[in-house]
């Protein structure tokens, strides 16, 4: 049951767990912080325009960089493996 909770998920990716809490608490205080943003527009239009959206784009591009460079780097490793 640990192992489920709390290893499995963050190996899936190429992380530890602390690793993992980090990226995801991050990323959902940043979530909060541009849903924040959306209500505030929802309630006065003129403000926040583009926070959620922003927000989200951000959001993406983070995910999609550390995936990159997880895998860039373990393209590297096994690179190297098979030079050897």
């Amino acid at each position: 049951m640990f192992k489920r909770l709390f290893i499995d998920h963050p190996k899936t990716v190429d992380e530890s767990y602390l690793e993992h809490f980090r990226f995801a608490a991050k990323f959902g205080l940043r979530m909060i912080w541009g849903g924040m943003g959306a209500v505030v527009h929802a309630i006065i239009p003129g403000l926040c325009k583009s926070t959620g959206s922003s927000t989200i784009r951000k959001l993406n591009d983070s995910v999609v960089e550390q995936r990159e460079a997880k895998r860039k780097a373990n393209g590297e490793m096994h690179s190297i493996e098979y030079i050897i």
